[in-house]
């Protein structure tokens, strides 16, 4: 499978942010365990602290063959009506992973704009939201005939 990766703003600064909530390990780690882990299936990651070039991404993922996104869209993930009409557009799955427990964190991150156009969220496992989203991502893909690995 073909796995397009999206992670929003501050993300590209992970290991520096507090270590209790998104567990210390750069995104640049998290991407080599990813490979590790999944050799059958191919990423491409991106990280943007720009809205519209996550839109960009998320438009072309289809076109480029993807077979499903995975999206850490921080901050974005409680505002961003734009990045939720884009993932409307796509038929491909798309997995909301977040490091950190949402429903832990203060008042304003416990809504997920973009979640509504989501296939499924999952949060709070550390790196392992990844791997956990992956996983999803796969079995859906496979559910609904969209990808032949």
């Amino acid at each position: 499978m073909k796995i397009l990766v999206l992670n929003g703003p501050n993300l590209n600064l992970l290991e520096t942010r507090d270590a209790s909530h998104y567990g210390g390990q750069s995104l640049p780690e998290i991407e080599e365990h990813m490979k590790h882990r999944f050799p059958d299936h191919s990423f491409e990651w991106i990280q943007s602290n720009h809205e519209g070039a996550l839109i960009d991404a998320i438009q072309a993922s289809e076109g480029k063959g993807f077979d499903a996104i995975l999206a850490n869209f921080g901050g974005y993930t409680h505002s961003s009506v734009a990045i939720h009409d884009a993932l409307e557009l796509v038929k491909i799955p798309k997995i909301e992973v977040h490091l950190s427990n949402l429903a832990k964190r203060e008042q304003m991150r416990h809504v997920s704009v973009v979640g509504a156009a989501m296939d499924g969220s999952i949060a709070g496992f550390g790196a392992l939201s990844y791997i956990l989203g992956v996983e999803a991502a796969v079995a859906l893909a496979l559910e609904r005939g969209l990808s032949g690995s």
